[in-house]
């Protein structure tokens, strides 16, 4: 029993004359994203600790799957920074003396992949101390974004609606009317928690500029909205105007088809006919063949003329007929020209017209 009372004493004497402590205690930080954390770690020493100083700090990832790093170090009078890829240049002691007591480390420009337990390892032979800390790196609320879902008119239904772009979880939502009455509707109330409030049968005492504020832990922001209720718009009108708006575009379009078939019909058209003329249309007859045609339609013109008129006619025609283009008939060189008489008209009703015949050289008897 002496025994055993004279090692408790002993073990009680060793741990109350025990070298190096750590005297900041274990504790959880939390931050926002972009933010500095301050991550303290002092310590005393006793004068049995006479051995080299070391210290060190190490990270556990909130992610279980990767092992401890060590993210900075003092050992030789040296720091030592470059461990850990993901904090290098963002992870620095805070004393310019460490020997003095204080291993703190501020870790700045925080990320969400920075949050884990941090540990900080004291050594000073024969003494040895660590501690460690909860960081964890929070968002704050931002891009908030106020807006009406629905429409804004007597009697309808639709939600005031409030969404941040980010923040981290927990947030706490609360609304409030900056105009008019300052005050919410009362049956707005038990949504004024609430990132949305549902307006039922809205009144024109809705109106107004209402504010939305979003928070968490670390931070929060603000958004505001302007409501206007209005009365209903003439509906029926404006179905009218958009119908009638859709059959003039159909008809300009119908009219501007038709437009263009026609032209491509007269295209075509235009290029048939020029290559029948090119292609299909005869030579032109000669000369001689063009005289005969007149004298034919002179001889027919005659026999329906009367005997008033016959003679003063028949002068002019003929004298209108160029000599050198009347072809003139073969004939014997023994044989005098034939005359020709004319029809027996009279049957007919007409004077009879002797039909002046040619001689030989090409005059008219």
């Amino acid at each position: 029993m002496a025994l055993l009372l004279r090692l408790v004493l002993l073990c009680g004497v060793a741990d109350f004359t025990s070298s190096l402590s750590i005297t900041t205690p274990d504790q959880m930080i939390e931050k926002a994203k972009g933010e500095t954390a301050y991550l303290p770690c002092k310590f005393t020493l006793s004068p049995e600790d006479q051995g080299p100083l070391d210290i060190e700090w190490l990270l556990s990832p909130a992610d279980n799957q990767k092992v401890d790093q060590v993210i900075i170090l003092y050992s030789g009078d040296k720091i030592y920074d470059d461990y850990y890829q993901d904090l290098k240049g963002r992870v620095h002691f805070t004393s310019s003396d460490l020997k003095s007591g204080d291993a703190s480390i501020n870790v700045t420009n925080l990320r969400l992949s920075d949050i884990g337990t941090y540990q900080c390892k004291v050594k000073k032979a024969p003494g040895v101390g660590n501690k460690k800390i909860q960081l964890t790196v929070l968002v704050k609320p931002s891009g908030i974004r106020c807006y009406v879902d629905g429409s804004e008119e007597i009697g309808n239904d639709f939600k005031l609606k409030c969404e941040p772009k980010e923040g981290s979880l927990p947030l706490q939502y609360e609304w409030q009317k900056l105009s008019n009455s300052q005050k919410l509707p009362t049956l707005w109330l038990p949504d004024m928690k609430s990132p949305v409030i549902s307006v039922k049968n809205a009144s024109t005492e809705y109106s107004g500029t209402y504010s939305c504020t979003v928070t968490n832990r670390v931070g929060s922001d603000q958004c505001q909205l302007r409501l206007n209720v209005v009365p209903p718009s003439n509906r029926a009108g404006t179905i009218a105007g958009a119908v009638v708006g859709i059959l003039l575009a159909l008809v300009l379009i119908g009219l501007i088809v038709f437009c263009c078939r026609k032209k491509r019909r007269e295209e075509k058209y235009e290029k048939e006919v020029h290559h029948d003329i090119r292609e299909d249309v005869p030579p032109p007859k000669s000369r001689a063949s063009t005289a005969r045609s007149y004298i034919g339609s002179n001889h027919s013109s005659l026999g329906s003329m009367s005997p008033s008129n016959m003679e003063g006619y028949a002068k002019t025609q003929y004298n209108q007929v160029p000599s050198e283009d009347f072809e003139r008939p073969p004939q014997s060189p023994t044989l005098a020209p034939a005359k020709v008489a004319a029809p027996n008209l009279s049957r007919m009703g007409a004077v009879p017209v002797m039909i002046p015949a040619q001689s030989k050289d090409g005059s008219i008897v």
